[in-house]
């Protein structure tokens, strides 16, 4: 929809000036171009359109004002023109003329002259085209240049226009400075004056802000009805109708994939709950599989792979946690390593976090290599908020949340059985029913709900929603709903639909929840044939590509975030079915008729295998067109439903669209039909493989009436994406809240991706490249992203090739591809042009050899959109074709053709220079394949030779089609030839030849009027990418030249006559037009392209040995030669005589000529084949190899002029004085699973010299720690921290990039546009500052963690990876080329090396080179001609060697044992060597330390190949492998690297850093100088030596084993060997001391990691003196400790009834190695549980238990404290936990067998954690836990010194608080809490109790022994229990005071007082009258309200005085009877059975 005016004069203006007008609509203005110096009329002849989104109100306006111009001052108006546009929107064309107004109203006599024309979407005005008004003026000096071509998705005037359009007048953006987005977006800016001083700016947009300017657009809709192709006034003509085909022939989803997943489960903490014996389940799948159980903790630690156990399991869940295997393998390196999950309550989310479980997950695909990074830290880990298991940008506090899933019905379900069973069920039911009874499931985070069946119907109406609760945002991306058929044997999947949740929501700032619908998603699947037996069934259940339409679903969704602490919140999160009310027939917009036209063009490479019979092509749009269900009208006709399977729409319904169209069209449509298939035809043979059909001037048409939902815009707006749009449309239709939030997504993306893509234009250099061009990918996948629509609309079209009423082959095309719209941008980039479509076998059936091959190429033509616009259906074919209608009669104009006859024809001859192909498939056994090339071009084909045994085939063949007659207009087929297909193939002598791959060319096309020469012709030659599947498979080097045949003018004569005798003309190519074209046989330019001369080239080749040849033929290699073989010329190896004996060459330098081309992409590749010479003349090949490319191989000659060549005079080289070491930290804390740490103590005295300095405020010098405690793994350890901090400062440096790169962007844009907002990507950094910030206070305020000064520590290199990679392979001169044999595999990742392939390999090299050399390099001194540029090569004769090899540790070995462990040992072998350290496994491990080494003589080249294997033990049967790393010797041994020994850091002779090098610095520096001819090495006075032009400075003393100090050159050389890369012209880096980590791989899973070895390799030839013993690196070994634990007191447990604590769960640590010796003194504030007898008082009976984690069974408890009263408990108690420690790793070792039928102990390495419990002893009922406190010995809380000082603060801000370590202060003693969880999951105080910690090693305890308990020796005093420990019946005045008066006496006083109140009463009422009335004597003469208590003395007393006494007397004796009887039993059982 479009409004355009044409501004033509302006006349009658007054005096001479510049003039320029604006015109302006709906509150977009554009300006005109400045007419300069123009008098009395100004000629613009511009037109300005509006494409528009809402149709164009007949009162709107349109406003045209002209001004006198100015360059300095304000251009001055000289009148304004305005109209409404009624008459406009009526006829749709208009021309005006008239008067403007001046500012007064008033008429002027300047006249302006226009034409507007107006079409709308529908149609419904008048048709025009752009031509028929756009007459603007020739384009010869660049006015209309489209600037922004590059940017904008249309095309500029040059790529040309079709026939009859014009794009003149397309309006401009500039804008100074700034990318065409920021002017596309209407933004903040305006345009200056200057924009209009040069006459070539047609149109400048005046850009007003998007908001407001929206708001007044159309009928007013908010500025969230935006779509996304925008307010601009350009649109673009697509010129070429033919769209870009497909390579990749596989479907692209549904080939099933291998994975290993791998879960290691760390350790659990914070779990809720005490005393719980916790496992953890992981599932996956069906599958699930646990860890071993640990008991009586809440933080149990497990380090274990999970593994399966057949134990019948039961419990209460904890929590769990839930997470896509898709989202871990998105994360880099497909992993999470080392993360905490949090864990949540399925049954009640408004609880909270439930615990956290520490674990590893990694998915690995072949191929995939998964680096497992070094952890030296474990402080960051204990930050378990900063490491929750989260993918990036999801953030750590997750909240809970309903996902609603509304199903209301479904369209167009296919028949579920078959035609017999529906006569079988009509027979018995007696009707025909719908046979089918759907409902709907749906699953999400591993939940399943399903709808309700609703029985027999093929358009179900559920109304239902499935309610999901789940925390948000999920880790779960993707939601699966599928339509199922009940059935009672088994339910099947009708179809299945996937909703990715990230393209329904956006976690942006200003993003939403996931929302979509109520919209229609399609589902797809197997085809609706009905059978039994589906055999694509797969494809139902959503694997793989769906070929047919099955069913459409109207559904929504939407997200609703929980308040859980709301009070009527449901707490479950089970799955919840709700009923909902129906929605409106208009709620997913309104119905309205499609119209598909489609015509075949070409069907050409049909499988001969079907072409015997006739061929018809079916095409169907969702189920209209559909064979099986009719295209005819619905039988019932409603009004508000329009049924799937018919083909019309109601009478209503129709009746509306004949009164929107013509009289005309209304006779048409209604018997309007659709055509959905082709006739049926034979097709003809094109060559022995393929058929085609004799589509030649007649072209079949298919066409199909639909009706849908009116929802184009979404496939618009995808369009627009796919075509990186930058506009945005008015939207008029049903929108969802979908639909707006992703217009606004979208626009906020675009925006920003426009913003970084200018940032990144600017900071583009050479060194950045690369890095850019990830950022521009990541912009790709972003918008592909976005463009792919969750919401659908129209279904897909499928394609079908019918054989025999057989399917056979399918293609399936997106609606949205072939969908029309008025407005170039939105239209699909396939509609109305002819694309090439490559039919393919549906199912399981594409995969594989049958999916490579091709069933049907067609050239189709393909147009979707309404029907209303139908008129556009034709414009996009191939012009020159009449129409062939179906029926004759009266307004047939708009009945849409049956076939299209072309009067058009081209002929052509086509030219195919093939030159060569490389890197192809190898097709046969040997490893090679006998290539040739078929060349498919419209219906001819042609075939290359076929060149026999090569991968890499030079045909350089010219292949000439002639004849070639094409359809359609000579300009149009110049521009957009038909596409050349060529198919390689390998021949084989028995059967069809095997499809290798298949590439697509287009020819470069010359027409008769057009010369023959350059710059076009000759073609150049081309490399095309050749794949098999989706696979590449190679690269074709070929040219491609199509020649217009000129007729003969004889034929043409001829031509004429039969046209003047009403005959038909027949027009013949004759000899004189073929004599026309350019000669064939003419220049070899025109056959083979550039093939340059050059100057002769010289290519010598080093031959040094073979390798590891396999046996051929079941015969061993006895006799290879070797030979090569570039471009037709080649060079033969010497043979080898005996290859067992020395497989070596004696000849090492030959060398061939060769012409090769300047270009190197030319470059033909080079052959290696390997033949092993056999008796009587036989050759057999062994293998081949061939390299593609030669650059890495050209010499090229050193710059003279660079650094190191420069300088004359010498360098000095300023170094450290002193080597580089590592100051290590006193305690360096290693990972669990892959690290282990040093610990170095320092001696008491120095501790006491610090303490006093620190003291006096002196600083503490840095001493050096004693050598005798310092071994190898210090060292290691050491290097491991600093390998760790260069990663830190790594990632710091990229993120601190990162950072800065994002601020210049968020900077740019600010400029830009002020307001906007930050851009994407800095939020998770600030969140990542804030969190080392917070990091970084924790450990300021913890006074404690303060790190201690480093002592010393000489180090090593630690490579987290092999030193191939490193080093290059250690290619410097010999390289290794793998020799292979074989057919190639079938699989996806071709660059995975098929190792199954490899029969040996190659050692050599190659030197590329101009000759003659140039005479600096022939002059130099010792310069054997003989060896070319191999010169300083060693010989290559056998030499022995020893080799050392030292295997640290394996970590994260592939679990091979049914318990999730393994058995490791290390097996080596070399040659005929073959050491298996099999009786030193490492029993259930899985990241086992070995620390050994082996020494090996072997003798090169014959044992080269180092072999180290990890192998699992087994005790029956055979060992299993898992994993091997193998190790080319030899390659390092003559590497210039040096990598036979490292060097050595520091050079020392003795401890734990002495040299092992048999040669010394010195020595090694001698010999490196002489062997490059170098000067030197020169060793001067004060620490010099020069080597070559540099001078080097280092220390001269070394320190011998006494102590005494020597003058020595050693650290001299040795810092010449450090920095030997920058000596001049030979340095390179030398391998350094170091340690590699290798992969484990294993033949049985290739590609897929199975572990690390951390190793490395000595070598030292045997012809030098021998080497030094090897270095002790065996693991180090637990030190045995006690730790003496007394336990003096408990205070303050609480007291609760008997009820509260069961079932709670306690915290279980244990510990392991030392002796732990426990004392229990007190305890205090214990809860009490029982209730006394009689009075209901609470007690405990308190004892307290203890265990080091890990040592369960070996619990110790104290003795009962009985009848405790206050809480407080008294014991004077010892524990005993002898335990071995590894102060390294900070880990108890413990060994014990796993079960009692294990076969050996294994060892487990734990946290040092001592658990502390208190509890209530019961006789007749499990005892109560009461509270428990757990302490990690290395680091917990300093114990209070009183028990008021001891809170519950120790263990909730535990972080904050000074803690201490066992291991250091050995000895402590304090007050700790008790603590255990309530109901609400809050920690509660339950206790606190007094202990004593003290810590010996072995020989300690030995020496000063001590009892358990309070045994001997050294007993402790019995404790002094207070008298609340008591028994009544033996104290029974003490019982009454605790029991009752203690508790009871206010309430006996109370009672007392109240009962003499009452009687007192009673007692004066009683007697008051009597004595009122009797006379007294005097002194009783009284009133007893003036005297009260001489009433009472006289009253009461003297007469009830022993009344009174008795009564008290026995209330008393009743209470106590009352509490005797009360607690009298429950007291003797306890006591009597306690004792």
């Amino acid at each position: 929809m479009a409004l355009v005016v044409y501004l033509k004069t302006v006349k009658e203006l007054r005096g001479k000036g510049d003039r320029i007008a604006k015109v302006t609509f709906r509150g977009l203005s554009f300006f005109s171009r400045v007419i300069e110096n123009c008098e009395d009329e100004a000629r613009f002849e511009q037109a300005f359109r509006w494409p528009i989104g809402s149709h164009v109100d007949g009162e709107e306006m349109l406003e045209i004002q002209v001004f006198n111009y100015s360059k300095v001052f304000t251009n001055r108006l000289i009148g304004t023109f305005r109209m409404v546009l009624q008459k406009v929107v009526e006829e749709g064309h208009l021309e005006v003329s008239d008067t403007l107004i001046d500012d007064n109203n008033t008429a002027i006599r300047t006249s302006i002259f226009i034409e507007i024309k107006y079409q709308t979407m529908d149609g419904s005005v008048k048709v025009w085209s752009d031509g028929e008004f756009l007459d603007v003026p020739d384009d010869s000096d660049g006015t209309f240049q489209f600037e922004t071509d590059s940017l904008l998705s249309g095309r500029s005037q040059s790529s040309g226009t079709s026939p009859g359009r014009s794009i003149h007048g397309i309006p401009t953006f500039r804008k100074a400075g700034k990318g065409v987005f920021s002017a596309m977006k209407l933004g903040k800016t305006r345009m200056s004056k200057d924009d209009h001083k040069k006459g070539d700016d047609p149109a400048i947009l005046d850009a007003e802000d998007l908001d407001r300017k929206a708001m007044r657009l159309g009928s007013g809709l908010d500025p969230d009805t935006i779509s996304l192709a925008s307010v601009t006034a350009v649109t673009t003509n697509v010129s070429n109708k033919r769209s870009k085909p497909d390579i990749k022939m596989e479907p692209s989803s549904g080939r099933p994939v291998d994975y290993q997943i791998s879960v290691t489960v760390i350790e659990a903490r914070q779990l809720v709950g005490l005393n719980m014996d916790p496992v953890v389940c992981v599932e996956i799948g069906d599958e699930k599989k646990y860890t071993s159980m640990k008991e009586s903790t809440n933080c149990p630690y497990y380090n274990e792979v999970i593994h399966s156990k057949n134990l019948l399991r039961s419990g209460t869940l904890v929590g769990t946690f839930k997470l896509d295997v898709g989202t871990v393998y998105t994360q880099p390196e497909h992993q999470f390593h080392h993360k905490w999950a949090m864990l949540s309550d399925p049954d009640d989310i408004t609880t909270g976090c439930k615990g956290y479980v520490k674990c590893d997950i990694a998915v690995v695909g072949k191929g995939d290599n998964i680096k497992t990074p070094h952890k030296a830290s474990e402080i960051d880990e204990d930050d378990i908020e900063g490491n929750l298991l989260l993918p990036e940008g999801v953030p750590s506090e997750r909240q809970w949340a309903r996902f609603y899933v509304k199903i209301y019905r479904a369209e167009g379900l296919p028949k579920m059985n078959t035609s017999i069973m529906a006569n079988v069920k009509k027979a018995f039911i007696g009707e025909n029913r719908d046979l089918v009874d759907p409902y709907v499931l749906v699953q999400f985070a591993g939940q399943k709900g399903k709808t309700s069946v609703q029985k027999s119907s093929y358009e179900p109406i559920w109304n239902e929603q499935v309610v999901f609760t789940e925390m948000f945002p999920p880790l779960c991306r993707r939601l699966k709903v599928q339509i199922r058929d009940s059935d009672k044997v088994t339910d099947v999947a009708i179809g299945t639909h996937f909703i990715d949740l990230r393209k329904i929501s956006n976690d942006g700032d200003k993003g939403f929840l996931p929302t979509m619908g109520p919209a229609w998603v399609n589902m797809y699947g197997s085809t609706r044939n009905y059978t039994l037996m589906d055999e694509h069934q797969d494809l139902n259940e959503g694997l793989g590509e769906g070929v047919s339409f099955r069913a459409r679903l109207l559904i929504s969704i939407a997200v609703e975030i929980l308040d859980t602490a709301a009070a009527e919140i449901m707490s479950s999160t089970e799955v919840h079915i709700e009923p909902v009310s129906n929605i409106s027939e208009s709620a997913t917009g309104k119905m309205e008729e499609f119209f598909l036209f489609g015509s075949f063009l070409e069907a050409t490479m049909i499988d001969r295998k079907i072409g015997d019979k006739p061929i018809s092509f079916e095409v169907t749009i969702g189920n209209y067109g559909n064979q099986i269900d009719g295209v005819s009208k619905p039988s019932s006709v409603k009004k508000r439903k329009i049924k799937e399977g018919g083909g019309a729409e109601s009478e209503e319904e129709e009746t509306e669209l004949i009164h929107n169209s013509s009289d005309e069209e209304a006779e048409e449509d209604g018997d309007l039909t659709s055509v959905p298939s082709t006739p049926p035809m034979k097709p003809v043979i094109t060559d022995r493989n393929y058929f085609h059909l004799p589509y030649f001037e007649k072209k079949p048409c298919i066409y199909i009436k639909s009706w849908w939902q009116d929802q184009r815009r979404r496939l618009y707006n995808s369009n627009i994406m796919d075509k990186i749009a930058d506009k945005l449309v008015r939207l008029h239709l049903k929108l969802t809240k979908l639909d707006r939030e992703r217009l606004k997504s979208c626009m906020r993306e675009m925006e920003n991706i426009c913003q970084q893509a200018k940032m990144i234009r600017t900071q583009v250099k050479r060194n950045t490249v690369r890095d850019k061009l990830k950022l521009v990918l990541n912009f790709l996948q972003r918008l592909r992203f976005l463009a792919d629509e969750p919401q659908h609309s129209i279904p897909d079209v499928f394609i079908w090739m019918i054989s025999n009423n057989k399917r056979i082959a399918y293609a399936r095309i997106p609606s949205k591809d072939i969908l029309y719209s008025i407005v170039d941008e939105e239209t699909g980039k396939d509609c109305g042009k002819v694309k090439a479509v490559f039919l393919r076998l549906p199912g399981k059936k594409g995969f594989g050899p049958a999916g490579w091959t091709v069933q049907s190429k067609l050239e189709m033509y393909l147009w979707l959109g309404l029907n209303k616009q139908r008129k556009e259906f034709l414009s996009g074919l191939p012009s020159g074709f009449e129409e062939v209608k179906s029926v004759k009669g009266v307004g047939i104009q708009a009945v849409p053709p049956i076939s299209l006859v072309y009067n058009m024809k081209q002929v052509f001859q086509l030219r195919a220079h093939m030159y060569q192909a490389r890197s192809l498939f190898a097709a046969d056994s040997s490893g090679l394949s006998d290539p040739f090339a078929r060349v498919f071009f419209s219906t001819h084909s042609q075939v290359t030779e076929v060149l026999s045994e090569t991968l890499c085939p030079t045909w350089d063949q010219l292949l000439v089609f002639d004849d070639v007659e094409l359809y359609g207009e000579a300009g149009e087929l110049r521009d957009d030839p038909p596409i050349i297909v060529i198919e390689l193939y390998d021949q084989d002598t028995v059967g069809k030849a095997e499809f290798i791959g298949r590439t697509f060319a287009k020819p470069l096309t010359k027409m008769v009027d057009e010369h023959y020469g350059p710059p076009r012709f000759p073609p150049q030659l081309e490399y095309y990418q050749i794949y098999r599947g989706n696979c590449a498979a190679g690269d074709l080097l070929a040219a491609f030249e199509l020649l217009q045949i000129p007729y003969d003018d004889e034929e043409i004569r001829r031509a004429l006559i039969a046209v003047h005798d009403f005959a038909v003309p027949q027009i013949k190519i004759g000899p004189a037009g073929r004599a026309a074209l350019p000669p064939i046989d003419g220049p070899t330019d025109s056959e083979h392209g550039p093939i340059l001369p050059v100057p002769l080239g010289i290519r010598p080749v080093l031959f040094w040995g073979l390798r590891d040849l396999k046996r051929i033929n079941l015969a061993q290699v006895d006799r290879p030669r070797v030979d090569i073989e570039c471009a037709g010329k080649g060079v033969q190896s010497a043979l080898i005589q005996n290859y067992k004996k020395n497989p070596n060459f004696s000849t090492l330098v030959k060398w061939f000529e060769v012409d090769l081309p300047e270009n190197e992409l030319l470059h033909p590749p080079l052959n290696i084949r390997v033949v092993d010479c056999r008796a009587f003349g036989r050759y057999t090949l062994v293998g081949t190899h061939a390299v593609t490319s030669l650059r890495k191989f050209i010499y090229s000659p050193p710059d003279k002029s660079a650094n190191n060549w420069a300088h004359t005079g010498d360098i000095v080289v300023n170094l450290d004085p002193e080597p580089k070491i590592k100051k290590m930290e006193t305690v360096v804390k290693i990972d669990a699973t892959t690290d282990a740490v040093v610990k170095v103590d320092l001696n008491e005295d120095e501790k006491e010299k610090k303490k006093k300095k620190k003291k006096k405020g002196e600083e503490v010098d840095e001493d050096e720690p004693d050598e005798s405690m310092l071994d190898w793994w210090s060292k290691y350890f050491a290097s491991i921290e600093t390998m760790m901090e260069h990663l830190r400062a790594q990632e710091a440096a990229i993120a601190d990039a990162d950072e800065k790169e994002d601020m210049e962007i968020a900077a740019e844009s600010a400029e830009i546009k002020p307001d906007d907002f930050p851009t994407k990507g800095t939020k998770p950094k600030e969140k990542n500052k804030d969190k080392k910030s917070s990091k970084d206070k924790k450990k300021n305020n913890d006074g404690t963690e303060k790190r201690p000064s480093k002592p010393k520590v000489d180090e090593l290199m630690v490579y987290n990876k092999e030193l191939e990679v490193e080093f290059g392979s250690f290619e410097d001169w010999l390289h290794t080329f793998n020799l292979f044999r074989g057919k190639a595999g079938d699989d996806d990742d071709h660059n995975v090396v098929d190792d199954d392939r490899i029969v040996g390999r190659f050692k050599g090299s190659l030197c590329m080179y101009k000759v003659p050399l140039s005479e600096d390099i022939t002059r130099e001194t010792g310069f054997d001609s003989n060896m070319g540029m191999f010169q300083s090569i060693p010989h290559n004769d056998p030499i022995n060697v020893l080799v050392r090899i030292y295997v640290v540790r394996a970590t994260d070995l592939h679990p091979a044992d049914i318990n999730g462990k393994a058995d490791p040992y290390i097996v080596i072998k070399l040659g005929k060597s073959d050491i298996r350290d099999k009786e030193n496994y490492i029993s259930k491990q899985l990241n086992p330390v070995f620390g050994k080494s082996f020494d090996i003589e072997a003798t090169f080249p014959m044992e080269s190949m180092l072999n180290v294997a990890v192998y699992d033990w087994d005790l029956v049967g055979t060992d299993d492998l898992i994993g091997e790393t193998k190790i080319d010797l030899e390659n390092r041994f003559y590497s210039k690297h040096r990598a036979t020994c490292g060097i050595a850091s520091n050079y020392s002779v003795h401890g734990y850093n002495v040299w092992r090098d048999p040669q010394k610095p010195s020595q090694i520096l001698a010999k490196l100088c002489k062997e490059g001819k170098l000067d030197g090495p020169h060793y001067g006075p004060g620490g010099k030596v020069k080597v070559a032009n540099r001078i080097f400075l280092g220390p001269t003393e070394i320190e011998d084993e006494s102590g005494l100090k020597k003058q020595t050159e050693e650290h001299l050389a040795l810092t010449v060997l450090r920095h030997w890369e920058e000596i001049p012209r030979v340095g390179c880096k030398l391998i350094p001391e170091h340690v590699e980590t290798r992969p484990l791989l294993n033949p049985d899973k290739p590609g897929i990691e199975q572990g690390r070895i951390e190793m490395w390799v000595d070598m030292f030839p045997m012809d030098v003196p021998a080497p030094g013993p090897a270095i002790d690196i065996s693991p180090r070994k637990p030190k045995r400790y006690e730790l003496r634990v007394i336990i003096w007191n408990t205070d303050e447990v609480i007291l609760e009834d008997d009820d509260y604590f069961t079932g709670e769960k306690s915290s279980d640590i244990f510990v392991r190695g030392f002796e732990l010796r426990v004392i229990i003194w007190n305890t205090d504030d214990v809860v009490l549980e029982d209730d006394a007898f009689m009075t209901g008082e609470k007690v405990s009976d308190i004892y307290v238990r203890g265990w080091l984690k890990g040592q369960q069974e070996d619990k110790q408890d104290t003795d009962v404290h009985y009848h405790s009263l206050t809480g407080e408990g008294n014991f004077n108690w010892r524990f005993l936990f002898p335990f071995d420690y590894l102060m390294a790793e900070e880990k108890i070792v413990i060994s014990k067998k796993e079960s009692m039928f294990s076969w050996d102990e294994t060892e487990y390495k734990i946290p040092a954690r001592l658990t502390l419990q208190v509890w209530d002893a019961d006789h007749f009922s499990a005892d109560d836990f009461l509270g428990a406190i757990e302490l990690d010995l290395n680091k917990f809380p300093r114990g209070a010194k009183t028990a008021k000082q001891c809170s519950l603060d120790m263990v909730l801000k535990e972080h904050e608080l000074p803690s201490i370590s066992i291991f250091k202060q050995k000895r402590v003693k304090g007050w700790w809490p008790f603590v255990a969880q309530t109901e609400n999951d809050e920690f509660e105080l339950t206790g606190k109790v007094e202990a004593e910690l003290h810590l010996l090693t072995a020989e300690e305890a030995e020496k000063s022994p001590v009892g358990l308990g309070r045994n001997d020796p050294e007993p402790l005093e019995k404790p002094n229990r207070p008298d609340t420990s008591l028994m009544w019946f033996m104290n029974p005045l003490k019982s009454i005071r605790y029991f009752i008066w203690h508790n009871y006496r206010w309430l006996i006083l109370k009672t007392l007082g109240l009962l003499l109140l009452l009687l007192l009463a009673g007692l004066f009422l009683y007697s008051i009258p009597g004595y009122l009335v009797k006379k007294l004597r005097p002194d009783t003469t009284f009133l007893w309200f003036l005297s009260p208590l001489k009433a009472i003395r006289y009253l009461i007393c003297n007469r009830y005085k022993w009344l009174i006494i008795k009564i008290v007397l026995a209330l008393l004796l009743l209470i106590m009877v009352g509490l005797f009887l009360y607690s009298m039993p429950g007291y003797l059982v306890k006591k009597m059975l306690g004792a």
